[in-house]
């Protein structure tokens, strides 16, 4: 009783936490509760997160301010055709020494660092891109033979501009499937574009405060997983998953006819993350068959195709995924 009287207390005190780390964030990103709440569950699950969104949308300025009030050391890089791996992952010299002699130095590149923003990830060639899918994965990268760890913890925050395609490489679905969520960034409501006006066009800019350490975010980490998940929600997130893949036996009609490939199992594993962040972020402390609705977008997004033929017919991966969801935890609650 003491361990689950103690467990509740941390959770509840990382929830408040959480909430400070909000409002600092709407110092200079503001508005967009949706984004921000689907980037902080990105973080405390431990996961990467690629923003979709037209330019001027803030993204960048989102990205910034996320390092500042996670207290995380956070490097930028502008994604172009002509960006090699080097210029990400860093490269050896030779150097030449006062006495004469000579030796290879590794002079680390922007990837050594706690929080990456990978801006325009797809203006960069697949060779460009691939440097990624070590560091990512396994938070190391493997030069000149010798493995070198990254930052402890290592997020990479990716941005995407969803209509230009000219000079644009889509990324692989590999390198798609480590992205812990899809996080789709919309025009600002009436009276939100008009706060952004007000705030970002006087004499003063506001600026975000730190509210975590690096420590304390790995601790909230540890944390997170930590939060019970029940049965139900266990099994609707197994339902859900194994419903989106069109050769499932379980898989509804609208799968079958629409979707080409689903998610494999790294979509059940972060959406068993990030219905409990979506809890948290609520307030509660065991997450619940709206979590799975909440989060079930950004989670499976990425990581399906449509169909020729349901492009052709102004299908969208949204409504697909939405539809299904809805009726597996509709079946769910009958239950």
């Amino acid at each position: 009783m003491t361990q689950d009287a103690d467990l509740v207390g941390q959770i509840e005190t990382l929830g408040e936490k959480l909430g400070q780390a909000r409002d600092s964030i709407a110092a200079r990103f503001i508005g967009q509760t949706r984004v921000v709440d689907l980037t902080l569950s990105a973080l405390i699950c431990g996961g990467h997160a690629v923003l979709i969104g037209l330019p001027g949308l803030g993204k960048t300025r989102l990205v910034e301010a996320l390092s500042t009030v996670m207290g995380l050391n956070g490097n930028r890089i502008q994604f172009t055709p002509d960006l090699m791996p080097a210029d990400i992952l860093g490269s050896e010299v030779l150097e030449t020494a006062a006495d004469g002699t000579r030796a290879f130095r590794f002079i680390e590149g922007p990837v050594f660092c706690q929080l990456l923003m990978a801006d325009e990830i797809n203006r960069a060639s697949p060779r460009t891109q691939s440097a990624l899918l070590q560091a990512m994965q396994e938070k190391e990268v493997t030069i000149a033979g010798q493995h070198r760890p990254l930052g402890v913890p290592f997020h990479v925050l990716a941005t995407q501009n969803p209509l230009e395609q000219e000079g644009t490489y889509p990324l692989p679905e590999a390198q798609l499937d480590r992205f812990l969520v899809q996080i789709d960034v919309p025009y600002p409501d009436r009276q939100t574009e008009r706060d952004i006006l007000i705030a970002t066009t006087g004499v003063e800019d506001a600026q975000a405060t730190a509210v975590f350490s690096a420590g304390e975010l790995l601790a909230a980490q540890a944390l997170l997983r930590r939060m019970p998940v029940g049965e139900n929600i266990l099994d609707m997130i197994l339902d859900l998953v194994r419903a989106c893949r069109p050769d499932d036996a379980s898989a509804p009609d609208i799968i079958r006819q629409s979707v080409s490939w689903g998610p494999g199992p790294r979509a059940a594993q972060a959406l068993m993350l990030t219905v409990r962040a979506s809890a948290l972020l609520d307030g509660r402390l065991v997450p619940s068959a709206e979590d799975v609705r909440n989060m079930a977008v950004p989670v499976l997004e990425h990581r399906m195709a449509l169909s020729f033929a349901a492009r052709a017919r102004g299908e969208n991966v949204q409504s697909v995924i939405n539809q299904v969801a809805g009726q597996i935890t509709q079946v769910a609650a009958a239950a």
